[in-house]
């Protein structure tokens, strides 16, 4: 084909963490442990699956394109209108949809960071802009550094908080003073995938009152525990999420995914005990990393991000053992996701005995 677009030339697809029906094809092992994708580990709640059960019963019907229920969940949950509120197959798709609606041409600017989300520079380079990428500070974000980078020409701006594959995390007060300072003609997008880790007051909603250049994008994904249903939202203004809204895939979010996802957030009781087996994962993690003698980057999310020498070998050895992790963008790293009180410990007997 001669007539593709030259920005997608060079374009590779979006690699997820592999997957453990396609080790077991390639090595013929039957128990394999997955660390690679920041899942939560444990099993959905009753209340969820019973509702998953109700909706797989009407799957015949188109789900709610306008996603009402959900919308209207979402909406009490944060003290939001629906009208603020836009659905995604996965916060992955908002990510994608706000770049559409503001990036028309090659000159068009996209500023992240070094060592953030690999969704931003993919969405990027898929609709032919510029990007922007500025030096990390620690492994986090540099806000002074992406503010310096502003020109006439940005027009998006990718924020995660916390952040993937470091899993650092910027203090509100530091965010709110860079939104300050950033143009109103220049949209910021606060990826917070995974907020409900952080049991921080959230703040940052409160904020789309004053700036209506202020995206937020959350999922269902991590710490509700349906990162098989893909269920994601934006917040934003009104005016923005009609934008959204305009050039979003009729029926995005599937019948069953909406009816889970209202289910999750009435399921206060799992979120709790989610947030607690990652704080306690983490920390079991990180302790086992201190005894290995290895270096890590402390993580406020539901994954860590370990220094090993040889990373591409030492995962080939894990993959090998039956741990599927994941390698990342910086040296010699690997990204560990938290997994259950048993997974963590075999994996971290694993590693020391390839170590």
């Amino acid at each position: 084909m001669n007539n593709i677009c030259k920005s997608i030339l060079s374009l590779k697809p979006y690699q997820g963490g592999k997957p453990i029906s396609e080790l077991q094809r390639e090595l013929g092992l039957d128990n394999i442990v997955k660390l690679a994708s920041n899942e939560n580990p444990l099993p959905s709640s009753k209340k969820v699956q019973q509702a998953i059960a109700k909706a797989a019963n009407e799957v015949g019907r188109y789900p709610d394109g306008n996603g009402f229920e959900l919308k209207q969940a979402i909406a009490q949950h944060l003290s939001v209108s629906a009208g603020q509120i836009t659905l995604g197959n996965g916060s992955n798709d908002i990510l994608e949809l706000m770049a559409r609606v503001v990036v028309c041409s090659a000159k068009d600017e996209v500023i992240f960071s070094q060592y953030a989300f690999v969704v931003y520079p993919l969405v990027t380079q898929a609709l032919g802009a510029t990007a922007v990428v500025t030096p990390a500070n620690d492994f986090g974000h540099d806000l002074a550094a992406m503010l310096a980078a502003v020109t006439e020409n940005t027009k998006l701006i990718f924020i995660a908080n916390p952040n993937n594959p470091t899993g650092t995390w910027l203090e509100d007060d530091e965010i709110y003073a860079f939104l300050s300072k950033v143009p109103s003609t220049v949209i910021v997008v606060l990826d917070q995938a995974y907020i409900e880790y952080l049991e921080a007051d959230d703040t940052t909603v409160q904020w789309l009152k004053e700036f209506d250049n202020l995206v937020i994008t959350r999922t269902f994904s991590k710490a509700y525990g349906l990162a098989g249903l893909r269920v994601g939202y934006a917040l934003s203004s009104v005016v923005t999420a009609d934008y959204l809204n305009r050039i979003r895939q009729p029926f995005n979010v599937n019948h069953i995914a909406q009816s889970a996802a209202i289910a999750a957030l009435a399921e206060g009781e799992f979120l709790t005990h989610s947030v607690t087996a990652n704080k306690q994962g983490l920390l079991q993690l990180a302790t086992g990393f201190d005894e290995l003698g290895l270096s890590y980057i402390p993580s406020f999310a539901n994954f860590i991000a370990v220094k090993v020498g040889n990373a591409s070998v030492v995962y080939q050895q894990l993959l090998e053992s039956g741990f599927i992790v994941r390698p990342v963008e910086m040296e010699n790293y690997l990204r560990v996701s938290v997994g259950t009180k048993n997974e963590n410990k075999t994996f971290l007997d694993t590693l020391k005995s390839l170590l």
